[in-house]
């Protein structure tokens, strides 16, 4: 495995419900719990009444000492996830300096019980920084695969060089998940970033590949109970490509909308019909207990996903939760995008990232970002493609021309972010973004109305989906049809814009020195093939103290 670090040491009241509800799923789904879907979610040889580890392992969210190990025990073959079946098991772990595990550094065990989804976290401290280990779980006899992590450099270490994966939006039924066996092949990854939208919510059938679904997940009804974001969590974590990436490197994750339902905020979702779909606090509430078991992530500040990581004094990463604490969004009926009292962060969130943005003393603030910061306006798109984009961006096809979804939807909470950074003389943040299915390199200007005019006061890298549906997939033509044409017009439109490309799946790889941060832009060539290659299209950088993006035309 090769290094990267080269250091030694190192609720509000539920508004009415938005016009633009994408699915009604009838009340009885919503409890239904049935042996077919749930014995779905697991691979055919859950046979046995051994333990067996059929959804792999995982680490993530690494510390200078210390990172957090994940699995799921398998103890039974009736106790499937979200069955709510099987018996109390004992589960011990093992963490070692080689693959061979001669040179044991850690061990421990646990309980796994019905209670967790016989989920298990072993959160491992007193490792040494920048090191790579190796780990593996034991249940009855029978052992996990083994897996590699890293710890992060610590907090004083002169760290040269940062290599992260960055990915977003995996629909199970969109295809296959080749990005991250490209990533996973690669072997040069510290960590690898999950920007949200880690699973999809549907039912089957109702976003899917061009309407084509690839390979069906299950539960097949839309996800609302516990036992039903359980049961989606284990589907995916059947994927063999997705195993092997968390077999590999740590993963520092956020959740976006589809962890929950469509558009979520604080108070509800696009995807969600109060009472015949039960209430949306205890949606949220089961969706948020089966994240947090499924994944490998600490619960954070008020029980969501927004804390911050330090990586040596190159970088440190800020992770926002941009669901739990935001305003509806605005729509002709629920408020102006400008209204300084709705808010995208909650107060408490935006004062935290402003003081930990100013307190920063890393060469780069790079900031976890679910939905896009940078301002977009459509232009003079025909309305042959501006109808397909709005869809794209749950956008009313006619009037509206901004996704409230983003940051555009909330702009007194970027407004007042950006100033902070103008204002205290924030150098080098730049955000990580992913959600809408694109891939872009962006400046984020206090003005974009003026700019280039106006001052950068940060820049976005955003990645496109793993399979999620995008512009080309919705007007049905081949991959580059569309962006050929929508590229050119939304950059006219949007000068801060300096590359877009609005119709191919795949994924990004961050590298960063204390000169630059580059983001390397890979492409698939079919996210319906399982076997699908991948490709470099393009790269982007930000040198240090621009806080603007340039084009440059080698990968690392």
């Amino acid at each position: 495995m090769t290094s990267r670090y080269r250091s030694t040491k190192a609720s509000q009241d539920l508004n009415s419900r938005s016009p633009r509800r994408r699915t009604v799923v009838k009340a009885a789904a919503a409890t239904a719990v049935l042996a077919g879907p749930l014995a779905a979610a697991l691979p055919a040889r859950a046979a046995a009444d051994t333990p067996q580890f059929l959804h792999g392992v995982a680490s993530g969210d690494p510390l200078p000492d210390g990172v957090l190990l994940w699995t799921r025990v398998t103890p039974t073959a009736e106790a499937v996830p979200g069955s709510g079946l099987g018996p109390d098991t004992q589960v011990s772990w093992v963490v070692a300096r080689d693959k061979a595990f001669t040179t044991i550094v850690a061990k421990g065990s646990t309980t796994a019980t019905a209670a967790s989804d016989h989920t298990v976290k072993a959160d491992i401290r007193g490792l040494e920084p920048a090191t790579d280990y190796w780990f593996r779980f034991s249940a009855g006899g029978t052992d996990s695969p083994a897996a590699r992590t890293r710890t992060a450099p610590a907090a004083d270490a002169a760290v040269t060089g940062l290599r992260f994966g960055v990915v977003s939006c995996a629909n199970w039924e969109g295809g296959y998940f080749a990005s991250y066996r490209h990533l996973a092949a690669r072997g040069d990854l510290d960590a690898w970033l999950h920007l949200g939208d880690y699973i999809y919510e549907y039912k089957s059938g109702e976003y899917a590949a061009r309407g084509t679904v690839v390979r069906p997940h299950a539960p097949a009804n839309e996800i609302l109970t516990l036992a039903d974001y359980r049961t989606r969590h284990g589907k995916y974590k059947t994927d063999p490509d997705l195993q092997a990436l968390h077999a590999k490197a740590p993963v520092v994750a956020i959740w976006d909308d589809h962890e929950f339902a469509d558009n979520a905020w604080s108070g509800g979702a696009v995807n969600h019909t109060e009472g015949g779909e039960g209430t949306w606090t205890d949606r949220k509430a089961a969706a948020k207990q089966a994240y947090f078991e499924w994944m490998p992530v600490r619960p954070a500040i008020a029980g969501t996903t927004y804390r911050r990581l330090r990586f040596g004094k190159l970088a440190d990463l800020s992770l926002l939760d941009l669901r739990s604490f935001r305003s509806q969004q605005a729509t002709s009926g629920s408020g102006s995008v400008d209204d300084p009292d709705r808010t995208i962060t909650g107060r408490a969130q935006l004062d935290w990232l402003k003081a930990g943005l100013k307190a920063s003393d890393t060469t780069w603030r790079l900031v976890g970002n679910s939905v896009m910061i940078a301002p977009f306006v459509v232009g003079s798109l025909s309305a042959d493609l501006l109808k397909p984009l709005a869809k794209l961006l749950g956008l009313p096809q006619e009037g509206l021309a901004v996704n409230t979804d983003q940051w555009d939807g909330y702009t007194d909470d970027r407004r007042e972010l950006l100033a902070h950074l103008t204002s205290n003389a924030i150098r080098n943040t730049v955000f990580l973004t992913g959600d809408i299915h694109m891939a872009w390199a962006n400046d984020v200007p206090l003005d974009a109305g003026t700019y280039p005019l106006s001052a950068s006061a940060a820049t976005e890298f955003v990645v496109t989906s793993v399979t999620s549906d995008n512009l080309d997939d919705i007007v049905k033509v081949p991959e580059g049809t569309v962006s050929a044409i929508a590229s050119p017009v939304i950059r006219a439109a949007n000068r801060h814009v300096h590359w877009v490309d609005t119709d191919r799946h795949g994924y990004g790889v961050l590298d960063i020195t204390a000169d630059r941060a580059q983001m390397d832009y890979y492409v698939l060539s079919d996210r319906t093939d399982k076997n699908a290659t991948s490709s470099w299209e393009r790269s982007y950088r930000t040198r240090s103290g621009t806080q603007k993006v340039e084009r440059t035309y080698d990968p690392v």
